[in-house]
């Protein structure tokens, strides 16, 4: 698969053997986005590639002409004309984007991080996990988390409800421990009975009272057998930007997620704030005070305390429907701490993918997350994503999830990142999905899933 200004390098065998991507941008108004030019920014050229890669550069699309209303997002490009506080002088020019290196497993990873190292530069890995529930269909995700823990390979897993597969990857991490080995995986786990939220909207307590009864409901319901040290816990799921009472709540979530965070420090968990639905926070919202000393906070503890948020593209045809202010949005939070010198915080994307209750076919699906693995692998504070759902319900979508889970195995086996482990200026544009087709998409056809109750997992 080519992507824009994706570059390849080539170890033992050819290019990868998917598909080209068929890609659409949806064509409506969005509020807050200004009507703008589609022109493509080149990314810099790097000045660090390693000697003696050989590297594809993709071809441009032809140049189409813009459609009436055609909204560009380029959020944080040199054409967004949105007024902000100047970037520090301390995050860079843009860094270029990944370079995908294609090989036949096994890996020698550590002498690959010790080549790309001694050039300055970084290996990522594919970053796309899966999330899990009761009941569905998870075959096949013991050995997905079993071949990439022997490859060296970090995953992401998320849990609702069901302790079993987080258990499982407990152990695995466990026995490295034992081995003396060290691969980073990521376990996240909720549980979704409605009592473990319902202090946030008992508007009779305060923020920081809500979040002491929410976070003894939490903590003292998680299974004993999940050892604070392996697990993220995440507390509440898609709260909105407005209560129950229509009125905006960021000041409530800054201020209640906070609070949280310093249980969770103290008590030796670790914390995934907010867990937003996809299109949300509005950018201006993580300026609002509360959510600057929530960020601070996350900032100085990355190790401790995240920011959940959900990337969905809302449809099957491509993952990067109106990107970036779906999938790819986190980018603009990037940017906000930038401008406000706070540390880019960590980023757990626990739920991933296209529509609620489907997925796309494997081929395609696989390319949507390679795309989006590039994406990824450019932020470290990004740990992963988790596609949406091998759980129960839903459509039956666990069924077609399920596919997914050995393809995007040995999708993570064959494919490795380089990368530059700088700070540079955020720049959307660097990863556009290819081709722009600026197809005119009725946006009355869009799958529309919201609202979702907060009882869904």
């Amino acid at each position: 698969m080519t992507l824009p200004n994706q570059k390849y390098q080539i170890e033992s065998r050819g290019p990868s053997p998917f598909l080209g991507l068929l890609l659409m941008a949806f064509v409506s108004a969005i509020a807050g986005c200004a009507v703008l030019s589609s022109a493509t920014v080149e990314p810099p050229t790097s000045a660090s590639s390693a000697e003696g890669w050989l590297a594809f550069a993709a071809t441009p699309p032809a140049a189409a002409a813009e459609p009436s209303a055609f909204i560009a997002p380029i959020l944080g490009s040199a054409l967004d004309p949105t007024p902000g506080p100047t970037p520090l002088p301390t995050v860079g020019p843009p860094l270029p984007p990944p370079t995908v290196v294609v090989a036949l497993p096994p890996i020698d990873l550590e002498a690959a991080r010790a080549k790309a190292q001694a050039q300055g530069l970084d290996l990522a890995f594919t970053k796309i996990g899966f999330h899990t529930g009761p009941g569905g269909n998870a075959t096949g995700l013991g050995q997905w988390m079993a071949d990439l823990n022997a490859a060296g390979i970090p995953f992401f897993l998320k849990s609702t409800d069901d302790a079993g597969p987080i258990l499982e990857a407990q152990n695995i991490m466990k026995a490295n421990e034992a081995a003396g080995r060290f691969v980073p995986h990521t376990l996240v786990f909720r549980l979704t009975d409605p009592r473990f939220e319902a202090p946030f909207y008992n508007l009779s307590l305060s923020p920081e009272e809500a979040a002491a009864v929410s976070w003894q409901l939490n903590r003292d319901n998680v299974p004993s057998k999940l050892e604070r040290e392996y697990i993220w816990l995440e507390t509440l799921n898609e709260p909105g930007r407005y209560g129950d009472n229509g009125q905006l709540q960021i000041e409530r979530l800054g201020r209640f997620s906070l609070e949280t965070a310093k249980l969770a420090l103290a008590d030796g968990y670790r914390y995934g704030a907010f867990s937003w639905s996809t299109g949300v926070p509005e950018p201006e919202d993580w300026e609002h005070p509360a959510m600057l000393d929530f960020l601070r906070f996350a900032g100085e503890h990355p190790d401790e305390v995240a920011v959940a948020i959900h990337e969905y593209s809302l449809t099957n045809d491509h993952i990067g429907a109106i990107y970036p202010y779906l999938v790819g949005r986190f980018q603009s939070l990037f940017d906000i701490c930038d401008r406000h010198g706070i540390p880019r915080p960590t980023i757990l994307i626990t739920e991933w993918g296209w529509e609620y209750n489907s997925v796309p076919q494997p081929i395609p699906a696989v390319e949507d997350m390679a795309w989006a693995s590039w994406l990824y692998a450019a932020y470290p504070q990004v740990k992963g994503a988790a596609v949406w759902y091998l759980g129960g319900q839903f459509g039956g979508i666990a069924q077609k999830a399920q596919q997914l889970i050995l393809p995007m195995r040995d999708y993570a086996r064959s494919h490795y990142f380089i990368i530059d482990p700088g700070t540079g200026r955020i720049d959307a544009e660097l990863f556009r999905p290819n081709p722009p087709t600026l197809l005119g998409v009725d946006p009355l056809t869009m799958p529309t899933p919201f609202p979702r109750p907060r009882t869904m997992p």
